[in-house]
This record gives structure tokens, sequence and C-alpha cells, in this order.
């Protein structure tokens, strides 16, 4: 039978042996909470009033973590980058549902949460990659709180492991000359110096065409990257974000590389005959294909050990393009701008190891001004 206490609404004794208590929630439905004994459903009761008064009551249907996700996904699917999508999938696929997915939505802890991580970490998965998870899963489970499915986000309470500092390792001005001389004459020259001069992500200059070089102002525009799918099948895709859709400078010897290149290239096409696709690819194979990346990184490595340089990743290329830059004293939003980096700060924070040589370089300067 049902006792109501002041204020807590129903609560009452089940013929189970449970305590069960219940209020009146939208559309004239009735959410109720379970317990051992009364105290705790009364407990749980003054937290859903609580709750219900400050309008952070959630009220929608019970479900699974595994089917809240499959929908989150499908909801998802047409809204983000294909790549977006692809990771988010393999995330949650993966390592998510294996582990979470059993779990109410509603009843889902900051325990079980913390848990997962720490049984990822134990399995190996870096601190970075763990951090991926509590992005995607924080991410899913605030779009359930303004559905109004869940009343909090429980990765609110959960601290994800700290990322692992990786250190770049840019050339420096001495050793990108040896790289550039190793380079000369190399069937990828123009490849390689472009992606040193300019700053380009790799799958950037892959994908440029030569639509995207304007010859007659030495400047190129990137409109486009190839992006991996599964299967290590690559596909053109947008760029990453609106700064990443730029246009670039090109130093003179830069355009006398590609002037040259472009020579070759229709040399090539004449060779391959019916045999050759073409794509309108700056950078491509014999044939007119897309160039495999690895393989590029194959050969870049190869490049490397001939310039007596250190091993580096062709990612490498980039950041020391930026330190270069910033070394010789270019304006950190002119560099920025080259890399297309969303906001300043990401490129001071990235490139901060230079910013103590920058300072020095301007106070001598300062103090040459303020004396002369």
């Amino acid at each position: 039978m049902a006792r109501r206490g002041h204020g807590e609404g129903s609560i009452y004794l089940r013929s189970d042996g449970r305590w069960a208590a219940s209020i009146s929630v939208e559309g004239g439905k009735r959410k109720t909470f379970y317990g051992k004994t009364r105290k705790e459903v009364q407990e749980q009761l003054k937290t859903a009033l609580h709750q219900q008064q400050q309008g952070m009551l959630a009220s929608g249907p019970q479900q699974t973590m595994k089917q809240f996700l499959a929908q989150w996904l499908e909801d998802h699917k047409h809204s983000i980058r294909v790549r977006s999508y692809e990771r988010y999938e393999e995330m949650v696929r993966l390592h998510i549902i294996p582990v979470l997915g059993r779990y109410q939505l509603q009843k889902l802890t900051a325990q079980q949460v913390r848990a997962f991580y720490t049984k990822k970490l134990n399995e190996g998965l870096s601190p970075t990659t763990v951090n991926g998870l509590h992005a995607v899963l924080h991410k899913a489970l605030d779009d359930a709180v303004r559905l109004g499915i869940l009343a909090r986000n429980v990765c609110d309470a959960v601290s994800p492991p700290r990322r692992a500092h990786f250190e770049i390792q840019p050339l420096s001005t001495e050793q990108a000359q040896q790289l550039l001389a190793a380079a000369r004459g190399h069937n990828m020259e123009a490849l390689f110096v472009l992606a040193l001069t300019t700053g380009m992500r790799r799958g950037e200059v892959l994908a440029l065409k030569w639509q995207d070089i304007d010859f007659a102002h030495n400047t190129l525009h990137v409109r486009r990257i190839f992006t991996r799918r599964p299967g290590n099948r690559y596909i053109e895709a947008e760029p990453k974000t609106e700064k990443s859709r730029r246009s670039i400078a090109l130093a003179p010897m830069v355009v006398e590389l590609l002037k040259q290149h472009r020579i070759r290239q229709a040399e090539a096409k004449l060779q391959a005959s019916e045999t050759w696709q073409e794509r309108g690819l700056v950078f491509c194979t014999a044939v007119g294909t897309p160039l495999n990346p690895s393989k590029v990184v194959d050969r870049f490595k190869t490049l490397l050990k001939k310039a007596g340089l250190p091993e580096i990743r062709f990612h490498d290329l980039r950041h020391s393009a930026a330190t270069i830059l910033l070394s010789m004293g270019v304006h950190p939003k002119v560099v920025q701008e080259l890399l297309g980096h969303n906001q300043i700060s990401m490129t001071m924070d990235i490139y901060s190891h230079v910013l103590p040589t920058m300072q020095k370089d301007a106070v001598s300067k300062l103090n040459d001004a303020l004396q002369g």
C-alpha cells in the first residue's frame, strides 16, 4: 500500500520485499525507483524531485549503452566528416561497447567509466588513445543529456589519463639544407621540397592538382586532402577545417621545381599512352594514379639516410618549416596561416620551444635600437 511522506511522492513496499518510489514526469507518465530499504528509495526520490525542480530530470526510455551508442552513431553518420565518423565507430565498436555496452545508460556510473579507462591502459593502449575514447564517450553522453535522456554526464566526474607528450623533431636550417642537397635529382624532389617549404600535410601534398597551382602569381591553393578509409584505401575529402583551406605563396626555387616536374610528368604520360589515368594530380604514379602514402614515407626515410640525417616522420617536415620560419623572426600569425591552424594559440603551443630564442633576439634588437 502506498505511503506518501510530505513532498516525497509515493513510496511503497512491493510484494517481492523491495521498496519502490515514483513521481509523475512529463507526458503523464511516472518514473519509478527501487531499493532494498525505504531510506534508500527516499534518497533517490529526494534527488529526483530536486532535479525535476531544476529541470534536470531525465525521463527518456530505458536502454543499454550498446543501444544508445548504435543510434548515436547513426544520427551522426551524415553530419560529420567521413574520417571522423569512422574513427568514432571504430572506438565504439572495438573498445567502448565490449566493456560498457551491457550497462543501462541511465545507470552508468563514474566508477564504471574510470574502471573502463584503467582496463584499456592495462591492455596496452596509450594515454593519448584512452583520451580519445574519453572524448567520444563524453560527447555521446553530452548529447544524451541535451536530449533529456540523462540527467548528467558521468564523464564529468572522471579524469582521463594525461596525454603522453610527443616531442616534435624538426630539422635545423643546416639539416634542411642537407636534405635538399640529397634530394637533388630525386624523382620525388619536388614533393619533398614542397612539403619542407610550405608546411603542407602529407594528405594535402598528395591530393594537390595542377589546377590548384597558380604559376602566374606563384601560389597554390589547398582545396582537398587524401584521407584513409578501411582497407587502407585513400579517397579525396574536404580539408580538416575551414582554416585548412588556404592559399600558400611559393618560393621561386619551388616554382621552378614544379615546372620541371610537370615537364617530366608530360613525358611519362606520353610513354604510358592509353594506360594513363588522368586525375590531374601533381604527384602520381607512372600511370597517373595516386601515390601510395606508405611508399612515399619509405622513400623519404631512404633519403634521410642518404643525407646522413636522423630518422624523423614525414610530418616533421611540416614542423621543420614552422620552426625555421619562427627562428628567422617571421611573425607567428603568418606561420599560423601558412600551416592552416585554427588558432594562433595552437601554433604558439606547438612551437613554444622556439620562443626563448625569439625573445632573446627581440631583446637584443631593442637594446641596439635604444642605445643607437
